[in-house]
């Protein structure tokens, strides 16, 4: 089925908020193209490449996935700097971060100064801007997209607190629990949550903040909420960050919920088997029978065009904390 598509060039994009239908920004043919994006020419490089060796999925197909869905995706990038991790020779080559663009940016990229810990050096972060941005970090080889979970405008207060179901030995079912009882200690609290696969092998719980809580506070309410999912699921859930003190137990990890720690964005494509995509889910879709599988690039602009952006709330206003944590203690009482 994959290759069928391949062959066609990829799916064309939805109408969506007004724009016109968009189809594939690149050529079927040609390994090098280069583009007007926002403005600026972009040189796409290495267009026959196969990132996905099984599938035959092509670099032009990664980059003109991001092109189509780059309407959806781009508010979970915008204003954030980029820990981009690049694959330039697909998923079967070596993978590294890539963070300062100091000396190799475009003039037109907005960046981010920042202190490195390692060095004390002064760098900088790209920072999500526009489609020209994202599509210079496909070119880079960079398949997933992983942004701040803060912007550059209050870089330490994030916009939303994360939870991350990480198994280990556990089947994906015990995952899909796990993520039902993290909903239902959060409904408890009063507390409105949302959830997206991973695209690798968990479950993402986002609970909007609004940019009015610090990292440190965003954390240790993650930690509230994760040891309370670990008291109803002791068998096969753990808090223990080092892999061999879990003993094949799911780590609930409150820990992303920190300066500088990034997770693959709503939309984000995987550098797994499948070209698998990070996605948004209604909370009746998490149960039993789902499987990572059931999302990757050449479907994902039908489900958008079907559901569109189920995660767009984690962007909204955010939750009271003190009220919630208030209202769940007088529950518990």
């Amino acid at each position: 089925m994959v290759s069928e598509i391949v062959d066609q060039g990829g799916p064309t994009i939805l109408t969506n908020r007004g724009k016109a239908e968009r189809k594939t920004l690149l050529n079927p043919k040609d390994k090098t193209q280069v583009k007007k994006v926002n403005g600026h020419e972009l040189k796409f490089t290495n267009l026959d490449k196969i990132f996905w060796p099984n599938e035959k999925i092509t670099k032009r197909d990664l980059i003109n996935y991001y092109y189509q869905v780059a309407p959806y995706i781009l508010p979970y990038l915008k204003d954030r700097p980029q820990s981009m991790n690049r694959f330039p020779n697909g998923i079967e080559g070596k993978g590294f971060y890539f963070k300062n663009v100091t000396d190799t940016a475009p003039d037109w990229a907005e960046t981010y100064l920042y202190k490195s810990e390692t060095d004390n050096g002064d760098k900088r972060y790209l920072v999500g801007k526009d489609e020209a941005t994202l599509l210079y970090m496909a070119n880079l080889g960079c398949i997933e997209m992983n942004p701040w979970s803060s912007t550059v405008k209050k870089p330490d207060h994030p916009t939303f607190c994360i939870i991350d179901l990480d198994p280990d030995k556990n089947s994906f079912d015990q995952v899909i629990e796990a993520a039902q009882v993290t909903k239902a200690v959060l409904d408890d609290m009063g507390i409105d949550c949302y959830c997206k696969t991973s695209g690798s092998t968990g479950l993402h719980i986002y609970i909007p903040l609004g940019n009015k809580y610090t990292y440190e506070q965003s954390k240790e309410f993650a930690r509230v909420v994760v040891t309370l999912v670990n008291r109803e699921l002791p068998k096969f859930t753990s808090l223990e960050r080092a892999i061999k003190d879990r003993k094949g137990k799911m780590y609930l990890d409150f820990l992303q919920n920190r300066p500088h720690a990034t997770i693959a964005a709503a939309y984000s494509v995987r550098p797994k088997l499948g070209a698998t995509v990070s996605m948004p889910l209604h909370w009746d879709e998490v149960k039993k029978g789902l499987k990572m599988s059931d999302f990757h690039i050449f479907n994902v602009l039908e489900r958008l065009k079907s559901e569109g952006d189920l995660f767009k709330a984690v962007l909204g206003k955010g939750i009271d904390l003190n009220a919630a944590i208030t209202k769940y203690s007088e529950k518990s009482q």
